[in-house]
């Protein structure tokens, strides 16, 4: 599905130039309250996940060498991700208002206990909330080895045009790769322009992964070693994968081209999961993906109320709302992914 120029944009809706609806919107948030901090939430959280890695690291230690410990590598995976939602929610300024603190957090968690770039990984999402689901602009919909449009699909070659034949199959195999894929991109970017701390970073990235290695090679056996980590990462992988699959996976894409305004650009291409309680801890709040791409900063314990405000306004001007259920997002986004293949396997 393409999202091509939509003729109303051009025109004036209530008075108002639709360009300021978003404004609007912004009004409603300010006033409800819904930008302050949440000081609370966030230690409470971040403390419930520090005592979590605790737990998992004295676990580890405590088991010694013994097959018990693929138990420890699937609970730590579900750590790690917990990990990676609190990097996310570091890198958007939800936790502190300023930078250096932001940073400052956000360098420890990722490169320190997760063992991903920070600075890549914030160059390549910042891109990502600018233009969601845009074919030329947003690295998450690029055609490295999946193809998220047919046109891509169509110009495919390599490694995307062998994967993207039976791509909505391979997608969770593929997943169980995509912590180490996290990994690798973030050694690889330490030489890029954008890295701005390229020492620091690499020092921290070392440093996570000696920690790593050396503990699992000092605990266990080279078979239980290898096991562990086919074990932690690849859930680690799916986990991850099945956080933010749902978000824009299977939504429109936009081409080169097509006029958007702001609020049109995130609403259009993102889709909510509805799941309560135990979704919005599962996704860290990434579940409400129309609220968190239209107000990024917004600390998550108050997206959902944000979520009813929004609803109701893109109702007010006739903007489509998607939100479905945890299990229909990845149905949705598997059938997109058969779909944009249908040009590679028509071609064989």
């Amino acid at each position: 599905m393409v999202l091509s120029e939509i003729p109303a944009a051009r025109e004036r809706k209530e008075g108002r130039e639709r360009g300021s609806d978003f404004s609007e919107l912004s009004r409603r948030m300010t006033e409800a309250g819904l930008l302050r901090r949440r000081p609370l939430y966030y230690t409470v959280r971040f403390g419930a996940v520090a005592l979590a890695l605790a737990g998992g690291v004295a676990a580890f230690v405590a088991l010694g060498d013994g097959w018990s410990q693929l138990i420890v590598a699937a609970v730590m995976a579900l750590v790690f991700g917990q990990l990676a939602l609190a990097a996310h929610d570091l890198a958007h300024r939800q936790v502190f208002s300023r930078r250096r603190p932001s940073e400052a957090g956000g360098l420890l968690v990722a490169n320190l206990l997760l063992g991903m770039s920070y600075g890549w990984w914030m160059n390549k999402h910042t891109r990502h909330h600018a233009n969601p689901n845009h074919e030329e602009k947003d690295p998450d919909v690029s055609p490295d080895i999946l193809v998220w449009s047919q046109r891509q699909a169509r110009g495919a070659r390599g490694i995307p045009r062998f994967v993207g034949k039976h791509q909505a199959a391979l997608f969770f195999p593929l997943l169980t790769l995509e912590g180490l894929n996290l990994s690798f991109n973030s050694f690889k970017a330490l030489r890029g322009p954008s890295m701005k701390r390229p020492v620091l970073e690499g020092t921290l990235l070392v440093a996570h992964f000696a920690v790593y290695f050396g503990g699992l090679f000092t605990v266990l056996s080279p078979g239980r070693a290898i096991a562990f980590v086919a074990v932690h990462q690849g859930l680690f992988g799916v986990y991850l994968g099945s956080v933010f699959a749902p978000n824009h996976k299977g939504m429109p894409m936009i081409e080169e081209g097509t006029r958007l305004d702001f609020l049109r650009r995130q609403v259009l291409t993102s889709r909510n999961v509805r799941g309560g309680a135990f979704v919005d801890v599962l996704m860290g709040g990434l579940n409400y993906q129309i609220e968190h791409h239209l107000f990024p900063s917004m600390p998550t314990p108050a997206l959902a109320d944000a979520q009813v405000i929004t609803e109701r306004y893109c109702a007010e001007l006739g903007v489509p709302y998607h939100q479905t259920g945890l299990i229909a997002s990845h149905r949705e986004a598997l059938r997109h992914l058969r779909h944009v293949g249908e040009p590679l396997r028509d071609a064989r």
